[in-house]
């Protein structure tokens, strides 16, 4: 399907989600003053056809009141919130379109780039669909020197502007997780392989803060003391969704986690303090105030 044509689906999503109940007559209104629009109104016949192609594309189902304003409203808008594909997709055309209607002020948008995903990404994608094997060559951070091996590609996932690729590997026998920027090839091979029935990609990290995951850490209640500034900051963008508030005061507040306290998340830990303070488990508190020690520590050495 053309590119163009889900610009137009994805507007159409973005403008009655945004304005959550609203008029054919508006939906054109707001339309006309859209690039897209070549200065023509959607016939309500093709807004018809775009609302099935959504629906079938997005799972998203566009209603009408059928009283009153007659206004349209995405039944199921709360799919939009709760994240996934779909939501992504949404959200990242949504920006695309809006970024591409202000060309004006281009050098004033200031965005992030994902290098890894231009390359390598289309490849491994095709391999997930077809349930081959891929061969790539690796250089790893540990590693001075790359390697080349087959691997079995179960998943992808996209974390901090970086692709990783979760895959069984041939030769350890097990689920490994790499980084795509890490990969100086990849092709797919003539071989393929069944995908494991009992392999869920969500339940692979579940509980997990990034992409650490398999190495059997357990899932456990962490509570964070957050300072009253930083909270606010949480609160907008929270560190995990499991993430609650379980008190909130004038100084400081106190979030609550259901998650792996893996290394990935220490190191966010880390990067927030001293406006973020470990409460439990004791064991995490430790580990945090060790690795604090150990800085400090090297800092001081240096007067």
């Amino acid at each position: 399907m053309a590119t163009n044509q889900i610009n137009k689906y994805v507007w159409l999503v973005d403008t009655i989600h945004r304005a959550k109940r609203i008029s054919f007559e508006d939906i054109n209104h707001r339309w006309l003053n859209n690039d897209m629009s070549d200065g023509l109104e959607i016939p309500k016949r093709t807004f018809h056809k775009w609302r099935i192609a959504i629906e079938e594309m997005f799972g998203l189902v566009i209603e009408n009141e059928n009283c009153g304003e007659y206004r349209y409203y995405i039944l199921n808008d709360d799919e939009i919130s709760r994240g996934g594909l779909r939501t992504w997709m949404v959200n990242t055309v949504a920006v695309s379109n809006l970024i591409a209607n202000n060309q004006s002020i281009k050098d004033r948008i200031l965005l992030e780039d994902i290098p890894s995903g231009r390359t390598y990404l289309p490849t491994i994608l095709e391999a997930l669909k077809e349930n081959r094997i891929l061969h790539i060559t690796y250089q790893s951070y540990w590693k001075s020197e790359a390697n080349d091996f087959d691997v079995e590609p179960y998943c992808v996932k996209l974390f901090r502007q970086r692709w990783y690729l979760v895959a069984r590997s041939t030769y350890y026998d097990k689920v490994m997780i790499y980084a795509v920027d890490r990969m100086d090839d990849v092709h797919k091979t003539p071989k393929t392989f069944e995908y494991p029935k009992d392999f869920s990609p969500e339940e692979f990290f579940y509980g997990c803060f990034g992409v650490i995951a398999g190495d059997r850490t357990k899932i456990e209640k962490v509570e964070l003391q957050v300072t009253a500034g930083q909270a606010n900051y949480l609160r907008s963008l929270p560190l995990h969704q499991s993430q609650t508030e379980s008190y909130r005061g004038d100084e400081y507040s106190i979030f609550e986690y259901q998650i792996r306290p893996t290394f990935d998340f220490q190191i966010e830990i880390l990067s927030h303090i001293p406006d973020i303070e470990v409460l439990s488990p004791i064991w995490l508190r430790q580990e945090i105030a060790g690795k604090i020690g150990y800085m400090n520590k090297k800092y001081n050495s240096r007067k």
